[in-house]
Protein backbone atom coordinates (compact mmCIF):
# COMPACT_ATOMS: atom_id res chain seq x y z
CA UNK A 1 0.00 0.00 0.00
CA UNK A 2 1.01 3.74 -0.47
CA UNK A 3 1.25 5.89 2.05
CA UNK A 4 -1.73 8.40 2.77
CA UNK A 5 -0.93 12.23 2.52
CA UNK A 6 -3.41 14.69 2.38
CA UNK A 7 -4.12 18.51 3.05
CA UNK A 8 -6.37 19.52 6.12
CA UNK A 9 -9.13 22.06 5.28
CA UNK A 10 -10.47 23.23 8.20
CA UNK A 11 -14.35 23.07 8.66
CA UNK A 12 -16.69 25.99 8.22
CA UNK A 13 -20.36 26.86 8.16
CA UNK A 14 -22.14 25.03 5.37
CA UNK A 15 -25.02 26.30 4.31
CA UNK A 16 -26.51 23.98 2.28
CA UNK A 17 -28.52 24.29 -0.96
CA UNK A 18 -31.84 24.30 -1.15
CA UNK A 19 -32.53 22.01 -4.05
CA UNK A 20 -34.61 18.90 -3.70
CA UNK A 21 -33.91 15.48 -4.90
CA UNK A 22 -35.97 15.11 -8.39
CA UNK A 23 -39.35 14.34 -8.52
CA UNK A 24 -39.16 11.06 -10.20
CA UNK A 25 -36.67 10.22 -7.60
CA UNK A 26 -39.32 11.33 -4.65
CA UNK A 27 -42.05 9.52 -6.22
CA UNK A 28 -40.30 6.51 -6.32
CA UNK A 29 -39.33 6.62 -2.77
CA UNK A 30 -43.15 7.47 -1.70
CA UNK A 31 -44.01 3.71 -2.77
CA UNK A 32 -41.84 2.21 -1.38
CA UNK A 33 -43.00 0.35 1.71
CA UNK A 34 -41.44 -1.77 4.45
CA UNK A 35 -38.59 0.62 5.16
CA UNK A 36 -37.30 2.47 8.27
CA UNK A 37 -38.79 5.80 9.00
CA UNK A 38 -37.47 8.72 7.28
CA UNK A 39 -35.68 10.77 10.24
CA UNK A 40 -34.17 13.67 7.68
CA UNK A 41 -35.72 15.62 4.92
CA UNK A 42 -33.21 14.53 1.83
CA UNK A 43 -31.45 17.86 0.21
CA UNK A 44 -29.43 17.92 -3.24
CA UNK A 45 -26.58 19.14 -4.58
CA UNK A 46 -26.62 18.10 -8.36
CA UNK A 47 -24.09 18.26 -11.39
CA UNK A 48 -20.63 18.86 -9.52
CA UNK A 49 -17.43 18.48 -11.40
CA UNK A 50 -14.91 15.91 -9.54
CA UNK A 51 -11.66 15.56 -10.74
CA UNK A 52 -10.78 12.48 -11.88
CA UNK A 53 -7.10 10.93 -11.65
CA UNK A 54 -6.36 12.05 -15.36
CA UNK A 55 -8.11 15.29 -14.75
CA UNK A 56 -11.02 13.88 -16.43
CA UNK A 57 -14.65 15.65 -14.43
CA UNK A 58 -16.69 12.97 -12.36
CA UNK A 59 -20.10 14.50 -12.90
CA UNK A 60 -20.97 14.08 -9.14
CA UNK A 61 -24.41 14.49 -7.22
CA UNK A 62 -24.63 15.16 -3.39
CA UNK A 63 -27.57 14.26 -1.04
CA UNK A 64 -27.95 15.09 2.53
CA UNK A 65 -29.89 15.56 5.52
CA UNK A 66 -31.32 18.77 5.26
CA UNK A 67 -30.51 19.23 9.02
CA UNK A 68 -27.82 20.96 10.82
CA UNK A 69 -24.90 18.57 12.11
CA UNK A 70 -22.35 16.26 11.52
CA UNK A 71 -23.20 13.33 9.36
CA UNK A 72 -20.65 10.22 7.89
CA UNK A 73 -20.42 10.27 4.03
CA UNK A 74 -21.37 7.11 1.60
CA UNK A 75 -19.47 7.14 -1.60
CA UNK A 76 -21.26 5.89 -4.21
CA UNK A 77 -19.68 5.29 -7.94
CA UNK A 78 -21.42 4.01 -10.45
CA UNK A 79 -21.48 3.63 -14.53
CA UNK A 80 -25.02 3.48 -15.11
CA UNK A 81 -26.13 6.84 -14.38
CA UNK A 82 -27.12 8.75 -11.30
CA UNK A 83 -30.80 8.50 -12.03
CA UNK A 84 -33.27 5.54 -11.48
CA UNK A 85 -33.19 3.60 -9.34
CA UNK A 86 -30.05 5.17 -7.80
CA UNK A 87 -31.25 8.27 -6.92
CA UNK A 88 -33.46 7.20 -4.84
CA UNK A 89 -31.78 3.86 -3.39
CA UNK A 90 -29.05 5.29 -2.30
CA UNK A 91 -29.33 8.89 -2.43
CA UNK A 92 -32.38 9.75 -0.83
CA UNK A 93 -33.23 6.90 1.44
CA UNK A 94 -29.56 7.33 2.87
CA UNK A 95 -29.60 10.82 3.45
CA UNK A 96 -32.95 10.84 5.21
CA UNK A 97 -31.42 8.16 7.53
CA UNK A 98 -28.27 10.51 8.29
CA UNK A 99 -25.93 10.42 5.08
CA UNK A 100 -23.90 12.28 2.84
CA UNK A 101 -24.03 10.56 -0.24
CA UNK A 102 -21.73 11.33 -3.46
CA UNK A 103 -23.33 9.70 -6.56
CA UNK A 104 -20.74 9.66 -8.87
CA UNK A 105 -20.69 8.56 -12.88
CA UNK A 106 -17.46 6.77 -13.70
CA UNK A 107 -15.04 7.80 -16.37
CA UNK A 108 -16.87 7.80 -19.60
CA UNK A 109 -20.23 7.07 -18.77
CA UNK A 110 -23.66 9.72 -17.04
CA UNK A 111 -21.65 13.08 -18.07
CA UNK A 112 -18.24 12.31 -16.76
CA UNK A 113 -15.70 13.36 -19.24
CA UNK A 114 -13.15 10.79 -20.41
CA UNK A 115 -13.95 6.56 -21.70
CA UNK A 116 -15.21 4.22 -20.17
CA UNK A 117 -13.09 1.00 -19.29
CA UNK A 118 -13.83 -1.92 -18.22
CA UNK A 119 -12.69 -2.12 -14.24
CA UNK A 120 -8.83 0.14 -15.48
CA UNK A 121 -9.68 3.57 -13.97
CA UNK A 122 -11.77 2.54 -11.04
CA UNK A 123 -8.84 2.07 -8.25
CA UNK A 124 -7.71 5.70 -9.35
CA UNK A 125 -10.70 7.35 -10.11
CA UNK A 126 -11.95 6.67 -6.27
CA UNK A 127 -8.62 7.94 -4.86
CA UNK A 128 -9.28 11.00 -6.83
CA UNK A 129 -12.65 11.14 -5.33
CA UNK A 130 -11.89 10.72 -2.09
CA UNK A 131 -8.81 13.51 -2.23
CA UNK A 132 -11.96 15.79 -3.18
CA UNK A 133 -13.90 14.82 -0.45
CA UNK A 134 -11.10 15.62 1.75
CA UNK A 135 -11.53 19.21 0.88
CA UNK A 136 -15.53 19.58 1.75
CA UNK A 137 -16.81 21.62 4.05
CA UNK A 138 -19.28 18.94 5.24
CA UNK A 139 -17.26 16.28 5.17
CA UNK A 140 -16.21 14.89 8.65
CA UNK A 141 -13.57 11.99 7.90
CA UNK A 142 -15.93 9.02 8.33
CA UNK A 143 -16.71 7.44 5.19
CA UNK A 144 -18.33 4.46 3.84
CA UNK A 145 -18.70 2.87 0.58
CA UNK A 146 -22.08 1.10 -0.91
CA UNK A 147 -23.47 -0.48 -3.75
CA UNK A 148 -24.42 -3.42 -5.95
CA UNK A 149 -22.47 -5.03 -9.01
CA UNK A 150 -20.01 -3.21 -10.56
CA UNK A 151 -20.56 -0.36 -7.56
CA UNK A 152 -19.20 -3.57 -5.86
CA UNK A 153 -16.54 -3.85 -8.06
CA UNK A 154 -15.44 0.03 -7.75
CA UNK A 155 -15.74 -0.28 -3.74
CA UNK A 156 -13.11 -3.17 -4.01
CA UNK A 157 -11.24 -1.55 -6.42
CA UNK A 158 -10.88 1.52 -4.05
CA UNK A 159 -10.00 -1.01 -1.41
CA UNK A 160 -6.98 -2.28 -2.74
CA UNK A 161 -5.33 0.50 -1.12
CA UNK A 162 -8.02 1.82 1.46
CA UNK A 163 -8.08 5.23 2.70
CA UNK A 164 -7.82 6.43 6.24
CA UNK A 165 -10.81 7.88 6.30
CA UNK A 166 -12.40 4.18 4.81
CA UNK A 167 -14.66 3.00 8.07
CA UNK A 168 -16.92 0.21 6.64
CA UNK A 169 -18.11 -1.50 3.05
CA UNK A 170 -21.41 -2.76 1.80
CA UNK A 171 -20.92 -4.47 -1.09
CA UNK A 172 -24.35 -6.13 -2.71
CA UNK A 173 -24.17 -8.64 -5.62
CA UNK A 174 -21.18 -7.54 -6.26
CA UNK A 175 -18.11 -8.63 -8.25
CA UNK A 176 -14.33 -8.74 -7.49
CA UNK A 177 -13.56 -10.82 -10.99
CA UNK A 178 -14.68 -9.44 -14.42
CA UNK A 179 -13.04 -12.67 -15.94
CA UNK A 180 -15.15 -14.58 -13.92
CA UNK A 181 -18.24 -12.76 -14.86
CA UNK A 182 -17.74 -13.74 -18.74
CA UNK A 183 -16.17 -17.27 -18.63
CA UNK A 184 -16.56 -20.18 -15.67
CA UNK A 185 -15.49 -23.57 -16.31
CA UNK A 186 -14.24 -22.95 -19.78
CA UNK A 187 -17.61 -22.19 -21.18
CA UNK A 188 -18.81 -18.20 -22.20
CA UNK A 189 -21.32 -16.84 -20.30
CA UNK A 190 -23.51 -15.39 -23.08
CA UNK A 191 -26.49 -14.14 -21.37
CA UNK A 192 -24.18 -12.35 -18.42
CA UNK A 193 -22.30 -11.03 -21.33
CA UNK A 194 -25.15 -9.68 -23.61
CA UNK A 195 -27.09 -8.14 -20.15
CA UNK A 196 -23.96 -6.14 -19.09
CA UNK A 197 -23.32 -4.69 -22.75
CA UNK A 198 -26.88 -3.69 -22.36
CA UNK A 199 -27.14 -1.97 -18.93
CA UNK A 200 -22.99 -0.98 -19.49
CA UNK A 201 -23.54 1.05 -22.87
CA UNK A 202 -27.55 2.29 -22.32
CA UNK A 203 -28.44 2.90 -18.35
CA UNK A 204 -26.40 5.41 -18.02
CA UNK A 205 -28.27 7.50 -20.93
CA UNK A 206 -31.31 7.05 -19.45
CA UNK A 207 -34.47 4.53 -18.42
CA UNK A 208 -35.76 5.31 -22.46
CA UNK A 209 -32.87 4.46 -24.33
CA UNK A 210 -32.11 1.64 -22.02
CA UNK A 211 -36.12 0.08 -22.63
CA UNK A 212 -35.59 0.91 -26.43
CA UNK A 213 -31.68 -0.93 -26.57
CA UNK A 214 -33.65 -3.86 -24.33
CA UNK A 215 -36.53 -4.27 -26.60
CA UNK A 216 -34.00 -3.97 -29.53
CA UNK A 217 -31.98 -7.07 -28.17
CA UNK A 218 -34.59 -8.79 -27.11
CA UNK A 219 -36.15 -8.67 -30.42
CA UNK A 220 -32.67 -9.75 -32.42
CA UNK A 221 -31.79 -12.27 -29.21
CA UNK A 222 -32.18 -16.02 -31.53
CA UNK A 223 -30.21 -14.18 -34.29
CA UNK A 224 -27.42 -13.13 -31.86
CA UNK A 225 -27.25 -16.46 -30.00
CA UNK A 226 -27.18 -18.90 -32.73
CA UNK A 227 -24.88 -16.70 -35.12
CA UNK A 228 -21.21 -18.34 -36.48
CA UNK A 229 -19.46 -16.86 -35.71
CA UNK A 230 -20.77 -15.42 -32.33
CA UNK A 231 -18.24 -12.75 -32.08
CA UNK A 232 -19.64 -9.25 -33.16
CA UNK A 233 -22.86 -10.74 -33.38
CA UNK A 234 -24.82 -8.32 -31.23
CA UNK A 235 -23.14 -5.59 -32.69
CA UNK A 236 -26.39 -4.52 -34.57
CA UNK A 237 -28.62 -4.13 -31.41
CA UNK A 238 -25.78 -2.68 -29.31
CA UNK A 239 -23.37 -1.00 -31.22
CA UNK A 240 -19.63 -1.85 -31.36
CA UNK A 241 -17.92 -1.92 -27.99
CA UNK A 242 -14.06 -2.58 -27.95
CA UNK A 243 -14.65 -3.64 -24.22
CA UNK A 244 -17.27 -6.09 -24.48
CA UNK A 245 -15.40 -7.66 -28.00
CA UNK A 246 -12.02 -8.01 -25.62
CA UNK A 247 -14.11 -9.71 -22.56
CA UNK A 248 -15.27 -12.27 -25.43
CA UNK A 249 -12.20 -13.11 -26.96
CA UNK A 250 -9.87 -13.67 -24.18
CA UNK A 251 -11.02 -16.53 -22.05
CA UNK A 252 -8.01 -17.29 -20.38
CA UNK A 253 -7.54 -15.73 -16.93
CA UNK A 254 -4.09 -15.50 -17.26
CA UNK A 255 -4.21 -13.50 -20.07
CA UNK A 256 -2.50 -10.07 -20.19
CA UNK A 257 -5.58 -8.52 -20.98
CA UNK A 258 -6.92 -9.43 -17.93
CA UNK A 259 -4.01 -7.93 -16.04
CA UNK A 260 -5.14 -5.92 -13.12
CA UNK A 261 -8.59 -6.74 -13.46
CA UNK A 262 -9.39 -8.97 -10.02
CA UNK A 263 -9.27 -6.98 -7.25
CA UNK A 264 -9.57 -10.15 -4.96
CA UNK A 265 -6.18 -9.13 -3.14
CA UNK A 266 -7.70 -6.47 -1.61
CA UNK A 267 -10.05 -8.96 0.88
CA UNK A 268 -6.90 -10.58 1.49
CA UNK A 269 -5.62 -7.89 3.56
CA UNK A 270 -8.40 -5.63 4.17
CA UNK A 271 -9.22 -4.42 7.88
CA UNK A 272 -12.59 -2.36 7.37
CA UNK A 273 -15.68 -3.94 7.96
CA UNK A 274 -17.10 -5.21 5.53
CA UNK A 275 -21.14 -6.51 4.48
CA UNK A 276 -21.40 -9.14 1.40
CA UNK A 277 -25.31 -9.56 0.72
CA UNK A 278 -25.57 -11.79 -2.44
CA UNK A 279 -29.12 -14.54 -3.58
CA UNK A 280 -29.01 -17.98 -4.04
CA UNK A 281 -29.38 -17.26 -7.97
CA UNK A 282 -27.52 -14.03 -8.54
CA UNK A 283 -24.51 -14.84 -11.34
CA UNK A 284 -22.14 -13.21 -8.85
CA UNK A 285 -23.16 -15.35 -5.76
CA UNK A 286 -20.04 -17.43 -6.30
CA UNK A 287 -17.69 -14.58 -6.45
CA UNK A 288 -19.62 -12.66 -3.00
CA UNK A 289 -18.62 -16.90 -1.28
CA UNK A 290 -15.06 -15.63 -2.48
CA UNK A 291 -14.85 -12.54 -0.69
CA UNK A 292 -16.10 -13.68 2.12
CA UNK A 293 -13.67 -16.95 3.07
CA UNK A 294 -11.04 -14.24 2.02
CA UNK A 295 -12.06 -11.78 4.65
CA UNK A 296 -12.12 -14.20 7.20
CA UNK A 297 -9.25 -15.97 6.56
CA UNK A 298 -7.70 -11.92 6.89
CA UNK A 299 -9.64 -11.84 10.44
CA UNK A 300 -11.76 -8.89 8.87
CA UNK A 301 -15.05 -8.43 10.75
CA UNK A 302 -17.44 -9.26 7.96
CA UNK A 303 -20.87 -10.47 7.77
CA UNK A 304 -22.80 -12.37 4.83
CA UNK A 305 -26.51 -12.32 4.07
CA UNK A 306 -27.85 -14.88 1.32
CA UNK A 307 -31.44 -14.63 -0.16
CA UNK A 308 -33.90 -16.05 -2.40
CA UNK A 309 -32.63 -13.69 -4.69
CA UNK A 310 -31.82 -12.91 -8.85
CA UNK A 311 -29.07 -10.22 -9.69
CA UNK A 312 -32.13 -8.22 -10.39
CA UNK A 313 -34.58 -9.01 -7.65
CA UNK A 314 -32.54 -8.12 -5.01
CA UNK A 315 -32.23 -4.86 -5.39
CA UNK A 316 -36.56 -5.00 -5.97
CA UNK A 317 -38.55 -7.82 -4.22
CA UNK A 318 -35.19 -7.86 -1.60
CA UNK A 319 -34.86 -4.23 -1.12
CA UNK A 320 -36.70 -4.38 2.68
CA UNK A 321 -33.84 -6.88 4.07
CA UNK A 322 -31.13 -5.41 1.92
CA UNK A 323 -31.45 -1.96 2.86
CA UNK A 324 -32.09 -2.84 6.79
CA UNK A 325 -29.04 -5.11 6.42
CA UNK A 326 -27.61 -2.48 4.98
CA UNK A 327 -28.00 0.63 7.32
CA UNK A 328 -27.86 -1.51 10.37
CA UNK A 329 -23.93 -2.39 9.02
CA UNK A 330 -23.67 1.56 8.47
CA UNK A 331 -25.10 2.59 11.44
CA UNK A 332 -22.71 0.53 13.91
CA UNK A 333 -19.42 1.05 11.97
CA UNK A 334 -19.47 5.18 11.04
CA UNK A 335 -22.26 6.34 13.68
CA UNK A 336 -21.13 3.85 16.50
CA UNK A 337 -24.81 2.71 16.75
CA UNK A 338 -24.66 -1.60 17.00
CA UNK A 339 -28.24 -1.52 18.06
CA UNK A 340 -29.26 -3.08 14.41
CA UNK A 341 -26.71 -5.66 14.53
CA UNK A 342 -27.82 -9.33 13.92
CA UNK A 343 -25.73 -11.94 16.50
CA UNK A 344 -24.65 -13.83 14.05
CA UNK A 345 -21.95 -13.11 11.02
CA UNK A 346 -24.00 -15.64 8.88
CA UNK A 347 -27.73 -15.68 7.88
CA UNK A 348 -29.27 -17.88 4.30
CA UNK A 349 -32.63 -18.29 3.31
CA UNK A 350 -33.23 -21.76 3.43
CA UNK A 351 -35.07 -23.13 -0.18
CA UNK A 352 -37.63 -25.85 0.39
CA UNK A 353 -38.12 -24.63 3.68
CA UNK A 354 -38.91 -20.43 3.14
CA UNK A 355 -37.15 -19.85 6.29
CA UNK A 356 -34.15 -17.60 7.54
CA UNK A 357 -31.12 -19.18 9.06
CA UNK A 358 -28.36 -18.00 11.45
CA UNK A 359 -24.82 -19.45 10.79
CA UNK A 360 -21.44 -18.90 12.79
CA UNK A 361 -19.49 -19.34 9.31
CA UNK A 362 -19.95 -20.20 5.83
CA UNK A 363 -19.98 -22.83 4.80
CA UNK A 364 -20.72 -24.47 8.51
CA UNK A 365 -18.54 -28.00 7.37
CA UNK A 366 -21.45 -30.04 7.47
CA UNK A 367 -20.94 -34.34 6.80
CA UNK A 368 -20.83 -35.01 2.73
CA UNK A 369 -23.56 -37.74 1.60
CA UNK A 370 -22.51 -39.59 -1.81
CA UNK A 371 -25.18 -40.44 -3.88
CA UNK A 372 -24.44 -42.45 -7.03
CA UNK A 373 -26.17 -42.49 -10.16
CA UNK A 374 -27.62 -45.84 -11.78
CA UNK A 375 -28.32 -47.44 -15.34
CA UNK A 376 -31.83 -47.37 -14.45
CA UNK A 377 -32.21 -43.90 -13.77
CA UNK A 378 -32.13 -43.71 -10.06
CA UNK A 379 -30.40 -41.86 -7.36
CA UNK A 380 -28.80 -43.45 -4.60
CA UNK A 381 -26.27 -43.04 -1.18
CA UNK A 382 -25.63 -46.57 -1.19
CA UNK A 383 -22.68 -47.76 -3.22
CA UNK A 384 -23.33 -48.99 -6.58
CA UNK A 385 -21.90 -52.55 -7.56
CA UNK A 386 -22.50 -51.52 -11.67
CA UNK A 387 -19.54 -50.89 -13.86
CA UNK A 388 -19.44 -49.30 -17.71
CA UNK A 389 -21.62 -47.27 -19.25
CA UNK A 390 -24.68 -45.63 -17.46
CA UNK A 391 -26.04 -44.18 -19.70
CA UNK A 392 -25.75 -41.97 -23.18
CA UNK A 393 -26.98 -39.03 -24.77
CA UNK A 394 -26.06 -36.67 -28.49
CA UNK A 395 -25.90 -33.20 -27.92
CA UNK A 396 -26.55 -31.45 -31.13
CA UNK A 397 -25.04 -27.61 -31.16
CA UNK A 398 -27.31 -26.42 -33.89
CA UNK A 399 -30.46 -27.42 -31.87
CA UNK A 400 -28.60 -26.83 -28.22
CA UNK A 401 -30.11 -28.07 -24.89
CA UNK A 402 -31.91 -24.65 -23.49
CA UNK A 403 -31.17 -23.02 -20.41
CA UNK A 404 -34.15 -23.03 -17.82
CA UNK A 405 -33.25 -20.53 -14.68
CA UNK A 406 -30.44 -20.82 -12.92
CA UNK A 407 -27.93 -18.31 -11.47
CA UNK A 408 -27.22 -15.29 -13.97
CA UNK A 409 -27.63 -11.73 -14.01
CA UNK A 410 -29.91 -11.82 -16.59
CA UNK A 411 -33.65 -11.46 -15.89
CA UNK A 412 -34.42 -15.68 -17.09
CA UNK A 413 -32.92 -16.02 -13.45
CA UNK A 414 -34.30 -17.92 -10.77
CA UNK A 415 -35.71 -20.83 -9.86
CA UNK A 416 -38.03 -22.74 -12.34
CA UNK A 417 -39.76 -25.48 -13.44
CA UNK A 418 -37.47 -28.06 -15.30
CA UNK A 419 -40.06 -30.84 -16.32
CA UNK A 420 -40.30 -29.98 -19.79
CA UNK A 421 -36.35 -29.27 -19.62
CA UNK A 422 -35.95 -32.96 -18.35
CA UNK A 423 -38.45 -34.35 -21.26
CA UNK A 424 -35.61 -33.89 -24.10
CA UNK A 425 -34.13 -36.74 -25.32
CA UNK A 426 -30.39 -34.81 -24.39
CA UNK A 427 -31.31 -34.25 -20.96
CA UNK A 428 -30.21 -37.27 -18.53
CA UNK A 429 -31.48 -37.63 -15.31
CA UNK A 430 -31.14 -40.01 -11.86
CA UNK A 431 -34.10 -39.38 -9.25
CA UNK A 432 -33.66 -40.64 -5.60
CA UNK A 433 -36.93 -42.36 -4.06
CA UNK A 434 -38.99 -40.39 -2.25
CA UNK A 435 -37.42 -39.24 1.04
CA UNK A 436 -39.51 -40.84 4.65
CA UNK A 437 -37.55 -37.35 6.18
CA UNK A 438 -36.31 -33.89 5.29
CA UNK A 439 -32.46 -33.17 4.12
CA UNK A 440 -31.15 -29.99 4.60
CA UNK A 441 -28.55 -29.33 1.74
CA UNK A 442 -25.91 -26.73 3.11
CA UNK A 443 -22.69 -25.84 1.47
CA UNK A 444 -20.62 -26.28 -2.00
CA UNK A 445 -22.25 -29.01 -4.23
CA UNK A 446 -20.21 -30.98 -6.65
CA UNK A 447 -20.82 -33.63 -9.28
CA UNK A 448 -17.80 -35.89 -9.94
CA UNK A 449 -18.39 -37.47 -13.33
CA UNK A 450 -16.56 -40.58 -15.35
CA UNK A 451 -17.58 -39.03 -19.16
CA UNK A 452 -16.86 -40.29 -22.42
CA UNK A 453 -17.57 -38.57 -26.14
CA UNK A 454 -16.76 -39.22 -29.62
CA UNK A 455 -15.54 -36.24 -30.73
CA UNK A 456 -13.22 -35.65 -27.85
CA UNK A 457 -14.92 -32.26 -27.14
CA UNK A 458 -17.86 -31.19 -25.32
CA UNK A 459 -19.36 -29.33 -22.04
CA UNK A 460 -21.22 -31.03 -19.38
CA UNK A 461 -23.72 -29.23 -17.69
CA UNK A 462 -24.95 -30.93 -14.38
CA UNK A 463 -27.47 -29.44 -12.15
CA UNK A 464 -29.13 -30.55 -8.13
CA UNK A 465 -32.92 -30.53 -8.49
CA UNK A 466 -35.74 -30.73 -5.87
CA UNK A 467 -38.81 -33.40 -7.79
CA UNK A 468 -42.34 -32.87 -5.53
CA UNK A 469 -45.03 -35.43 -4.90
CA UNK A 470 -46.69 -34.56 -8.02
CA UNK A 471 -43.10 -34.87 -9.74
CA UNK A 472 -42.82 -31.02 -10.49
CA UNK A 473 -38.48 -30.75 -10.70
CA UNK A 474 -36.92 -27.53 -9.97
CA UNK A 475 -33.57 -26.37 -9.99
CA UNK A 476 -31.72 -25.73 -7.15
CA UNK A 477 -27.93 -25.16 -8.04
CA UNK A 478 -25.64 -26.25 -10.88
CA UNK A 479 -22.53 -25.56 -13.25
CA UNK A 480 -20.63 -26.21 -16.37
CA UNK A 481 -17.30 -27.13 -17.46
CA UNK A 482 -15.51 -28.10 -20.61
CA UNK A 483 -14.25 -30.97 -21.18
CA UNK A 484 -11.77 -32.93 -23.53
CA UNK A 485 -11.90 -37.18 -23.69
CA UNK A 486 -9.43 -39.56 -25.37
CA UNK A 487 -11.20 -42.15 -27.62
CA UNK A 488 -13.68 -44.20 -25.01
CA UNK A 489 -11.61 -43.94 -22.20
CA UNK A 490 -14.19 -42.07 -19.68
CA UNK A 491 -12.38 -38.55 -17.99
CA UNK A 492 -12.38 -37.87 -14.91
CA UNK A 493 -14.52 -34.49 -14.25
CA UNK A 494 -15.44 -32.48 -11.37
CA UNK A 495 -18.28 -30.01 -11.79
CA UNK A 496 -18.29 -27.18 -9.03
CA UNK A 497 -22.20 -26.45 -8.74
CA UNK A 498 -22.13 -23.37 -6.72
CA UNK A 499 -23.40 -23.47 -3.30
CA UNK A 500 -27.10 -23.91 -2.08
CA UNK A 501 -29.02 -23.93 1.53
CA UNK A 502 -32.25 -25.87 0.75
CA UNK A 503 -34.63 -28.02 2.41
CA UNK A 504 -35.77 -31.57 0.62
CA UNK A 505 -39.22 -31.96 2.21
CA UNK A 506 -40.03 -35.40 3.41
CA UNK A 507 -41.93 -37.26 0.01
CA UNK A 508 -39.69 -34.80 -2.57
CA UNK A 509 -36.94 -36.74 -3.94
CA UNK A 510 -33.33 -35.70 -4.70
CA UNK A 511 -32.54 -35.42 -8.94
CA UNK A 512 -29.20 -35.05 -10.49
CA UNK A 513 -29.89 -33.47 -14.17
CA UNK A 514 -26.87 -34.05 -16.91
CA UNK A 515 -26.87 -32.24 -20.26
CA UNK A 516 -24.36 -30.78 -22.82
CA UNK A 517 -24.71 -27.30 -22.08
CA UNK A 518 -27.36 -24.49 -21.03
CA UNK A 519 -28.34 -22.09 -23.90
CA UNK A 520 -28.18 -18.80 -24.21
CA UNK A 521 -27.11 -18.44 -20.38
CA UNK A 522 -23.98 -20.33 -21.73
CA UNK A 523 -23.09 -20.26 -25.51
CA UNK A 524 -23.08 -23.30 -27.12
CA UNK A 525 -20.19 -25.97 -26.97
CA UNK A 526 -19.62 -26.30 -31.23
CA UNK A 527 -18.05 -29.98 -30.40
CA UNK A 528 -14.97 -28.61 -32.25
CA UNK A 529 -12.84 -27.50 -29.36
CA UNK A 530 -12.86 -24.16 -30.85
CA UNK A 531 -13.67 -21.06 -28.70
CA UNK A 532 -17.33 -21.02 -28.82
CA UNK A 533 -17.30 -16.86 -29.56
CA UNK A 534 -15.36 -17.99 -32.69
CA UNK A 535 -16.27 -20.90 -34.06
CA UNK A 536 -17.77 -21.26 -37.45
CA UNK A 537 -19.22 -25.18 -37.60
CA UNK A 538 -20.50 -27.13 -35.28
CA UNK A 539 -20.49 -30.94 -34.54
CA UNK A 540 -22.67 -32.99 -33.18
CA UNK A 541 -21.18 -34.76 -29.94
CA UNK A 542 -21.89 -38.09 -28.11
CA UNK A 543 -21.17 -37.98 -24.49
CA UNK A 544 -21.77 -41.53 -22.55
CA UNK A 545 -21.78 -40.93 -18.34
CA UNK A 546 -20.20 -44.17 -16.82
CA UNK A 547 -20.45 -45.78 -13.20
CA UNK A 548 -17.95 -44.33 -10.41
CA UNK A 549 -20.02 -41.16 -11.38
CA UNK A 550 -21.20 -39.11 -7.83
CA UNK A 551 -23.07 -36.11 -6.33
CA UNK A 552 -21.66 -34.87 -3.35
CA UNK A 553 -24.10 -33.00 -1.42
CA UNK A 554 -22.90 -31.28 1.94
CA UNK A 555 -26.06 -32.35 4.30
CA UNK A 556 -26.71 -29.92 7.23
CA UNK A 557 -28.71 -30.34 10.38
CA UNK A 558 -31.57 -28.37 11.02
Amino acid sequence: MTPHTHDVVPRSNWAPPSGKPPLSSRMMRASWRGLPARQHDAGWEPGLDVPGADGSPLRTDHYFPRTEGDFPTLLVRSPYGRGLPWSPLFGVLFAEQGFHVVLQSCRGTGGSGGRFDLWRNEAADGQATVAWLRKQPWFNGTLGTIGPSYLGYVQWALALDPPPELKAMVVQIGLHDPHALFHAGGGFLLENALAVGVGMTYQHRGMLPLARAALRLQRRMRKITGALPLRGAYVPALGELPWLDGAMTHPDADDPYWHGASVAGAAERLDVPTALITGWNDGLAGQTFQQFARLRRAGCESTLLVGPWTHTSAMQQGWPEVFAESLAWLRAHLCGDPAGLRPAPVRVHVGGENAWRDLDDWPPAPATTTWFPAANGTLSPQTPVEEGPLATFRYDPADPTPSVGGPSVSRGAGVSDNTSLEAREDVLTFTGPPLTEHVDVLGPVVARLRIATDTGHAEVFTRLCDVDERGRSTNVCDGLVRIRTTGQTPSEVTVPMSSTAHRFAAGHRVRLQISGGAHPRYARSPGTGESSVEATRLVPVQLTLHAGSALALPQGSS
